[in-house]
């Protein structure tokens, strides 16, 4: 959560209250979307203070705008971030981090569309690697 200190309204202060042991664990952020990094950058490195062994972030679509490659790969406190294929991401961009992931999810989307249109149950892939 952010809030701005009416003192110096261009400062921006992030509260994080964190719920449970994360000492010597592994932790994953996940989203809907990752777009700017603030947000969840900020939990990384509070995650890492409260002694997460790892962080990984997780979101469906990686907007990833601007300089966010270039933050995640500045923050020693995210181990890797992981993204679907929903979204375009440049080579040239997938380059500016090594900490970036995207998993192909095209299979799944053909199968579900497929099977919607042959008047078939998607819940198979619920539990079947495609």
């Amino acid at each position: 959560r952010h809030h701005t200190d009416s003192r110096n309204p261009d400062k921006v202060e992030t509260r994080i209250t964190l719920v449970g042991d994360v000492k010597d664990k592994i932790c994953f952020i996940v989203d809907d979307c990752i777009d700017g990094t603030h947000s969840f950058l900020d939990s990384c490195v509070h995650l890492k203070k409260c002694g997460a062994e790892k962080v990984y972030v997780i979101a469906t679509h990686g907007i990833l705008s601007g300089d966010a490659l270039q933050e995640i790969e500045r923050c020693s406190s995210v181990d890797e971030v992981i993204v679907t294929n929903t979204y375009p991401i440049s080579e040239s961009k997938r380059r500016t981090s090594s900490k970036l992931a995207i998993i192909d999810i095209s299979g799944v989307l053909a199968e579900a569309i497929r099977r919607t249109h042959n008047g078939e149950s998607i819940s198979y892939l619920f539990h079947t690697a495609i």
